[in-house]
């Protein structure tokens, strides 16, 4: 009671009446400028800022016309193979001799490619319907390669055509040559099963792996081209590596997305 009295009294002195009365310390009205500045810079980016995002997913190097399973027409005990993997093959090729009771059948290409998966060799036996190679369909020699990318079906509708890639190859040290650079050419629309991609691909194992989180879509991939590098293709460092690149080699894609204003997110 005593100290409340003491306060009423100090405070009833005529001495400081005329005083002036201090707001804010110096230390606080220069917190609350930098603050109003802040959140103007902020305003200001929020409007006019751009922000860039992507979307990971794995994916392969290979030609736009995919692959095909060739199996055995017949029964019998494989006598000879006439091709190797990675020989080119014209339409109507020879691939295998099975001998069967009826006598000796030659197993042949369906169409022109690239023998990529020989599952047989001499001595084997195969029955009707069994895998026996897998061929990727090439027209030409030189052809170039695409890269198809199995992204999650619930990112598939975000990725415009013609978005930048980068590609890092499986085959190549990324941190000595960089990346590999395209662009979006097509977006699937339907979730693919692994029973598709195998299709496609011509391996079931591929199919499994690139189906392992749920049935993807896929998204083909464009390479850029170059005339001054040793693979024929644009990296992001100036040479990319001193070797050509294979078709069926494994690829991590990091796709950019369209570039966004930060407001948008909070708009409706």
């Amino acid at each position: 009671m005593q100290f409340r009295q003491q306060a009423l009294s100090k405070l009833q002195s005529p001495e400081e009446i005329d005083l002036p009365v201090r707001f804010a310390r110096p230390q606080g009205l220069l917190v609350l400028t930098v603050t109003v500045v802040v959140m103007i810079a902020a305003g200001v980016w929020a409007v006019t800022g751009k922000v860039s995002s992507t979307v990971d997913a794995p994916g392969i190097l290979t030609h736009a016309q995919g692959s095909y399973v060739l199996q055995s027409p017949v029964a019998g005990q494989v006598t000879e193979v006439l091709a190797q993997e990675g020989d080119r093959l014209r339409a109507d090729a020879p691939l295998l001799k099975v001998s069967t009771p009826q006598g000796d059948t030659v197993v042949r290409a369906i169409a022109a490619g690239r023998l990529t998966t020989l599952v047989t060799s001499i001595g084997s036996v195969v029955t009707p319907g069994a895998d026996v190679a897998a061929v990727e369909r090439v027209e030409k020699p030189d052809d170039p390669l695409m890269a198809v990318l199995y992204l999650p079906a619930e990112n598939g509708s975000s990725v415009p055509v013609g978005a930048k890639v980068d590609l890092s190859v499986q085959s190549v040290a990324t941190q000595k040559y960089g990346v590999l650079r395209g662009r979006v050419k097509t977006v699937g629309r339907t979730a693919q099963s692994s029973q598709r991609i195998t299709a496609f691909l011509g391996s079931s194992q591929l199919g499994e792996h690139f189906s392992r989180s749920g049935q993807p879509v896929s998204v083909l991939v464009e390479l850029d081209t170059a005339s001054d590098t040793e693979s024929g293709y644009r990296w992001s460092s100036s040479d990319g590596p001193p070797y050509a690149l294979e078709s069926m080699t494994l690829t991590g894609g990091a796709v950019h997305l369209a570039e966004q204003r930060p407001i948008d997110w909070l708009l409706p």
